[in-house]
């Protein structure tokens, strides 16, 4: 599949301007989101290739960012992996410099506001 099929298709898929990433950093998110998912799963390279009737070997090589999978590969890859392929393409924790820190303090923010909200109900309870 070529840059500008595979773009094409994000296009008509997601509707998203692609072209204000490089095609290298795409290809990069797909490789290294391809690996966080199959890890998530706790899948094998080998494991994953099996459930999407692919090869090993390509599975390997898209995670590496070596060539472009076709879309019936992706298909296979996603189904297999049982997420939708625009979780290849996103931004995650892993593939975004920062973003654990990030995500920590909201993490924080949401866990102080629960606890308020909480003792808030509770007093609110008691004073009935």
């Amino acid at each position: 599949m070529t840059l500008e099929r595979f773009t094409q298709f994000l296009l008509r898929r997601f509707a998203v301007k692609i072209n204000l990433m490089q095609a290298k950093e795409i290809q990069n998110r797909l490789g290294e989101n391809l690996k966080c998912m199959r890890k998530l799963h706790k899948l094998t390279q080998f494991a994953l290739a099996e459930r999407a009737n692919v090869s090993e070997d390509t599975i390997k090589s898209i995670e590496l960012s070596r060539f472009w999978p076709s879309e019936k590969t992706l298909a296979q890859i996603t189904e297999a992996l049982g997420i939708d392929v625009c979780h290849l393409f996103l931004p995650t924790a892993e593939t975004v410099p920062g973003s654990n820190e990030i995500m920590q303090k909201i993490r924080d923010a949401v866990s102080q506001s629960y606890v308020e909200y909480v003792e808030d109900a509770l007093k609110k309870i008691a004073q009935t």
